[in-house]
């Protein structure tokens, strides 16, 4: 019994639930049993005592009228054989017969305390009369029936109980086998489950058949496969949601723009790194405060708290604000921050707080200012541009028509001013144009503007005149201003300029119409002989709208095949042999007849046309010295021009190097003729142009030597071959003493360096025997033969006889 209880016990604490079923089950069981044995003993209780009625009536019907014959014979003898034979009837124990009158006759013994059953009938005598004899009782014992039934009561209550224990023992282990030990596993499986293992899916130990998956377990095994894949689900898209939040968080704290978060009150709730190092104030010490209100200066505050009012409303109104704001730092420090102001919604669209994001801009502010003034102002001179100077001029215009009054447009331009570039280089150039501009500045008044529009062109506006003599008295202060010499590279340089003047409204009354008189006024100057100022004419028009035109057909000149190459000879002086050529542009324009180079070459210079001039005159000119070659039986050098504006072209030695391989012409028959502004330049580029060009092998000539600025210690600098001696001194030699003796000088010192001499502008031939005695090398000029188109210098070589070829 001890080991029946523990193994209840330990059944009822392992397994509950079955524990619980084999309760009920054997609670209804035995309800059940109790109530269908009860039917049953009560049936077969009926039944038996049913037994008993039917035997004591079988007792009346068989015994009635036996015993009332021998009741009515008074036969006692056989009365009582037959009472005897009643009595031994099965459960019969006590008869009582009550004979009439008053007498009884009694057999057998009723036993004390015992269940009975009794059954009465009378006895009548049939005859012409009925007669009754009597009436027997008989007693019928049910003892038999209790024993019996209670036998019954044990056999049905003990097999009642097995079947019904056995059958709860087979159910119980039906049911621990197919659905308790799969709650068991999905019991420990629940036990365990946590994040750590959602990839271990719950398993039950039965097949996998259709019938068991669509059954209340494999749905409840499916259900929860499902949750842990849901919930493997959810914990990786926290994961990911928690990476994304720390990624967001870190990139607000780490970000380049301070940071603010407020509450819907305006208090600070959150203040990035950025913020503490933009402003100096710590974030745990705003947290609370309205950011308008961080200062502990009350007028601040004050100024602040009404900028942040502005910018509540209009972030209430439009949902954004972004501006440029001037803060203060901890420190008292002012700076410019761009600032934008946003509402935090949440997913009903409800504001829960704003975002203010902040970025110091005081950098870009000072660079604003400073792209402000280089719009507005020269950066060289710290005059106003031409932008500005275009802007003042319709507002002095404007001015001078409310009051009636007249506008002067005076427009200068330096003289020479691209020789002091070329010879001086451009630093001492920008040293000329900043003293230009504060002697130009020192003579104008308050009112007046002065600018410089680019280059060496400046522009003065003279508001308020009365007359056109005001302006003229300007003009001669400007004039005198510019006469002490400049001191540029520690040498004295005398600059000048020429002024054109254009008056408001008596020349035009719109101010481009007036600067374009200035400027043809300017031109009117320059023709004038420089150092001089011209107010406009109306004639001036036609000379600037003939410099317009000039220019237009030039550019199309290439084009249209209207340059052409004249070739003027170089000869040996001692033999008179023809050495080489030198090749002299010429435009011949159908409208303008033929153009001379000191015409349109400056004009080329200026716009950039003398680039893409130079490379075809480069072209023709080395092509032709090969064609010579098959002429004359023998190599005749080409010398061409170079200008500097050409010289300074980043593509220029390729174009020569181009135009030596397009011809194939030998390099050392090519000699570039460079003037003398050019190489007192003395910078590293032109340096490394002409070491590249002698390396190449082509021979490099000073031309003009002498007409500039001396020369003399940049000679020796650069691999120079030739020096050319400028007509302007040759043409006097047999005059002039002074000019003879310079040529001698000339020749002398190029030779002591190792260079040759060419002397141009020989005309006569007392000329060429001066040259032959003093030892210049060659001779270029008139006396051998006057410039001339190619197809007459190739008759020219054939038929000449002062020349050898």
């Amino acid at each position: 019994m001890p080991k029946l209880s523990t193994r209840l016990q330990h059944f009822r604490k392992g397994s509950p639930l079955s524990f619980r079923l084999l309760a009920w089950i054997l609670l209804f069981s035995s309800a059940f049993t109790l109530i269908a044995s009860g039917i049953q003993i009560y049936t077969d209780y009926r039944k038996d005592l049913s037994q008993i009625d039917n035997r004591m009536d079988v007792v009346e019907s068989g015994y009635s009228s036996s015993l009332a014959r021998s009741l009515w014979a008074l036969d006692q003898k056989l009365l009582q054989t037959q009472m005897e034979g009643i009595l031994s009837l099965p459960d019969i124990v006590h008869l009582r017969l009550r004979i009439e009158p008053d007498s009884e006759l009694v057999m057998g013994d009723i036993p004390r305390g015992a269940q009975t059953r009794s059954h009465s009938f009378k006895l009548v005598h049939m005859g012409d009369e009925m007669f009754e004899l009597g009436e027997l009782t008989v007693t019928a014992d049910l003892e038999r029936v209790y024993e019996e039934m209670e036998h019954k009561v044990g056999i049905i209550l003990a097999t009642q109980f097995l079947k019904t224990f056995f059958v709860s023992i087979l159910i119980i282990w039906i049911f621990q086998h197919f659905v308790t030990r799969h709650l068991s596993t999905m019991a420990d499986y629940a036990r365990d489950f946590s994040l750590s293992n959602l990839s271990r899916p719950l398993e039950l130990d039965r097949p996998r058949t259709p019938s068991n998956e669509s059954d209340e377990l494999g749905r409840v095994s499916d259900s929860i496969n499902q949750m842990r894949e849901r919930l493997n689900d959810d914990v990786v898209r926290q994961e990911r949601d928690a990476a994304e939040i720390r990624k967001f968080s870190k990139a607000i704290e780490q970000s380049p723009s301070s940071v603010l978060i407020c509450d819907r009150q305006w208090r600070v709730e959150f203040a990035n790194q950025k913020f503490t190092q933009l402003t100096g104030y710590s974030g745990t010490a705003i947290l609370g405060k309205h950011p308008g209100a961080l200062s502990e200066n009350d007028l601040e505050n004050r100024e602040s708290r009404h900028l942040w009012q502005s910018i509540r409303l209009q972030v209430q109104r439009v949902g954004v604000w972004q501006g440029e704001v001037n803060s203060m730092r901890k420190n008292g420090e002012r700076f410019w921050e761009q600032l934008i102001v946003t509402p935090i919604k949440d997913s009903g669209s409800e504001t829960t707080g704003y975002l203010i994001l902040g970025e110091d801009i005081s950098i870009r502010k000072r660079y604003e200012q400073q792209l402000l003034r280089q719009a507005n102002y020269d950066i060289l001179t710290g005059l106003p541009n031409r932008m500005l100077a275009l802007d003042r001029l319709k507002l002095a215009l404007a001015q001078a028509r409310r009051e009636n009054t007249q506008v002067g447009v005076m427009f200068l331009d330096l003289d020479n001013f691209k020789h002091i570039n070329d010879t001086l280089g451009h630093d001492a150039g920008d040293n000329l144009l900043i003293e230009a501009a504060r002697r130009i500045s020192s003579c104008l008044r308050g009112t007046s503007t002065v600018a410089r529009l680019g280059g060496d062109e400046f522009l003065v506006i003279l508001p308020g005149l009365t007359g056109p003599d005001d302006s003229s008295q300007v003009a001669d202060r400007i004039l005198k201003t510019f006469s002490p010499p400049y001191i540029l590279n520690g040498q004295e340089v005398f600059i000048t300029t020429s002024i054109g003047i254009a008056v408001f409204p008596v020349d035009s009354d719109n101010s481009g119409t007036l600067l374009q008189h200035a400027d043809a006024a300017m031109y009117q100057a320059k023709h004038k002989g420089k150092s001089a100022y011209a107010h406009f004419a109306p004639e001036m028009t036609e000379v600037s709208h003939e410099r317009l035109q000039m220019e237009s057909r030039l550019r199309r000149a290439i084009e249209l095949k209207e340059l052409e190459l004249y070739y003027q000879p170089i000869v040996h002086t001692d033999s008179g042999n023809l050495v080489a050529v030198e090749a002299l542009l010429r435009w011949n324009n159908p409208t303008m007849g033929m153009v001379m180079p000191d015409r349109f070459i400056p004009l080329a210079e200026e716009t950039g046309l003398i680039i893409p001039i130079g490379e075809w005159v480069l072209e023709v000119a080395c092509k032709a010295a090969v064609e010579w070659k098959e002429i004359a039986g023998r190599n005749i050098g080409i010398s061409v021009n170079v200008s500097p504006r050409q010289f300074r072209d980043p593509r220029f030695t390729d174009a020569v190097m181009q135009a030596l391989d397009n011809s194939g012409l030998e390099a050392e028959q090519l000699e570039l003729e460079i003037t003398e502004r050019l190489i007192l330049d003395n910078s590293i580029e032109t340096a490394e142009i002409l070491r590249l060009l002698d390396r190449e092998g082509i021979r490099l000539s000073v031309d003009d030597f002498g007409t500039g600025y001396s020369a003399l210690s940049y000679l020796k600098s650069y691999p120079f071959d030739t020096l050319k001696i400028d007509k302007s001194f040759v043409q006097d030699v047999m005059k002039e003493p002074e000019d003879a003796s310079l040529v001698r000088a000339i020749i002398n010192m190029a030779h002591s360096l190792g260079l040759r001499v060419i002397a141009e502008g020989v005309e006569d031939e007392p000329q060429t025997h001066f040259l032959k005695a003093e030892g210049c090398d060659f001779s270029q000029g008139y006396f051998y033969s006057r410039p001339l188109p190619a197809t007459e210098f190739e008759a020219w070589l054939k038929t000449n006889q002062r020349v050898q070829i």
